[in-house]
């Protein structure tokens, strides 16, 4: 089970403020085998991609990168804060340390 899930927000506290050190943004995806993130708006980079049959005209594209996921951390109730597990009725939750109170 990750710590961080699709859909969590998370602020960024390590790496380039230019890559976006400080920024709170939502996750699009998780690469939990290789440890890295994918967060909206942060880590830009260009590419430059072939005209085919989904982007008519190609070009350079604007598109989010991977980032690890230990530069990032979960922010729940407006805090940035380090996540746990337990056991709660039988299934096993994530917490937050900060206050423990149950994330999901």
């Amino acid at each position: 089970m990750n710590k961080i899930k699709k859909g969590d927000t998370v602020r960024v506290i390590a790496g380039d403020t230019a890559k976006g050190k400080g920024k709170e943004a939502k996750v699009i995806s998780v690469d939990a085998k290789n440890g890295k993130v994918l967060v909206e708006g942060v880590n830009m980079i260009k590419k430059h991609e072939k005209p085919s049959a989904a982007n008519q005209n190609g070009g350079i594209v604007e598109k989010e990168a991977p980032i690890s996921i230990s530069n990032v951390m979960l922010v729940h109730k407006g805090q940035p804060t380090r996540v746990g597990f337990k056991e709660v009725n039988g299934k096993k939750v994530r917490y937050a340390k900060t206050n423990g109170d149950v994330i999901d």
